[in-house]
């Protein structure tokens, strides 16, 4: 049993009196994946035609048996006595790796049907980062007390979108969507933003600590290099699994919390001891690979031996204005632009501003309520005090009358006059 090309590249053609039955799948847009036709009887009879349009691969199936397979735009007949043919282009290995793996000799036939698979691009999935990712970030290091310099690590949050495409139309069919009449994006999409959120952590791991180390507020400009180590080290392997690969994606924005940008801003100032420390460091490395500038860089050497103390105090006199605030300003300038506001939505990771996400409709959570700490008076919105860990008593709630329910605010029930404790 096999597909036999009828007209090659026509399939707007006025032939519906030469054909049986005629089977075909129109408008298989961005969020259909895989679409079931077949005949009323569920067989379907030699001789019959099967269109398939652009960007499709049909797929001949037999109660458990693949046929055939195409994924070569144009009319087809369909002939039981001939052998597979296998159509493909690129899909061929694929395709035969199919047959050979759905097909069991001697079984009778029950159903018949062509499976319609979509290989377009699938475009416009968004991620984010519903909790912040831990990046340790090198282009602004911080140092220990005996000068040695270490990767800062910042809570950041990413957004952006990600585009696949089906690449095993076999896998797909056996790990997901199995003999479905039609397949939806959205039945996987929810799946994949959290595969694809734990595949880009990994790669960001791999940014901050390779060789070539980056900076937090760079990852946008680093998709492509991402993208390839996600492919080299198969970071993607769970939607590789499913039969699915991805295209591409883009981070449009990172953000920092608050902890992360209050660092940048001692940063800039050199506000803290080990800032400073840091900063007049830079200054003797830039130094040492500037020849022209070497003798000036180093006439203040002898002052670093006096201890990272009294140099930090003398950072003033020794680093220039430009070094300590111009060139760290511009670039937390240009990346403040890249921090969306609001709060991040619990399903998708989209910045909430009003009441409900505008990606995916959900309500956005309650916020936090203010609590002050019993013992010092601090507010938090959390369970213990942050200034001397008092643990915060939890709300209870309006007491009720013990003998008729009323809800009670003082020592009396307003409505009986029972004691309430």
């Amino acid at each position: 049993m096999g597909l036999i090309k009828a007209i090659a590249g026509s399939i707007g053609g006025t032939l519906k009196d030469q054909w049986l039955d005629l089977i075909k799948c129109d408008n298989m847009d961005m969020d259909t994946l895989m679409v079931k036709q077949t005949t009323k009887t569920g067989q379907i009879s030699k001789g019959s035609r099967i269109i398939v349009a652009p960007s499709q691969v049909a797929v001949i199936y037999d109660s458990g048996v693949v046929l055939d397979a195409t994924a070569e735009e144009g009319v087809y007949t369909f002939d039981q006595s001939s052998s597979p043919s296998f159509f493909g282009g690129q899909f061929g290995p694929v395709f035969k790796e199919m047959w050979q793996r759905f097909t069991y000799g001697g079984t009778p036939a029950k159903e018949q049907a062509v499976f319609f698979f979509n290989t377009k691009e699938i475009l416009d999935n968004k991620f984010g980062t519903a909790t912040p990712i831990m990046f340790q970030d090198w282009k602004h290091p911080s140092y220990t007390e005996d000068g040695q310099k270490d990767g800062t690590f910042m809570n950041i949050r990413c957004y952006g979108k990600y585009t696949f495409q089906l690449d095993d139309m076999g896998v797909f069919m056996r790990n997901h969507a199995g003999t479905s009449n039609i397949v939806k994006k959205d039945a996987i999409t929810e799946q994949m933003r959290s595969e694809v959120i734990a595949a880009l952590q990994s790669v960001i791991n791999e940014l901050g600590s390779g060789a070539d180390p980056i900076g937090a507020l760079e990852l946008p400009s680093k998709t492509q290099k991402m993208k390839e180590i996600m492919d080299e080290r198969v970071f993607d392997a769970p939607i590789r699994a499913r039969g699915i690969r991805l295209v591409g994606f883009t981070i449009e924005s990172v953000s920092l919390d608050e902890e992360s940008k209050e660092f940048l801003r001692k940063y800039q100032t050199g506000g803290s001891g080990n800032l400073a420390r840091g900063s007049m460091l830079n200054t003797m490395e830039t130094a040492a690979g500037n020849a022209g500038g070497a003798g000036t860089g180093f006439m203040g050497i002898g002052m670093a031996g006096m201890g990272f103390g009294t140099a930090g105090n003398m950072m003033g006199n020794m680093v220039p204005p430009q070094h300590q605030q111009q060139q760290p300003q511009q670039n937390y300038q240009q990346a403040a632009p890249q921090q969306p506001q609001g709060v991040p939505c619990p399903n998708c990771g989209t910045p909430i501003t009003g009441k409900f996400c505008p990606e995916c409709g959900t309500p956005a959570p309650a916020p936090k309520a203010v609590k002050k700490c019993p013992k010092c008076g601090t507010e938090t919105t959390g369970k213990f005090c942050p200034e001397c860990g008092t643990p915060i008593p939890a709300d209870e709630g309006p007491k009720k009358c013990p003998k008729c329910g009323t809800e009670v605010t003082g020592k009396f029930c307003p409505e009986c006059g029972t004691p309430v404790a």
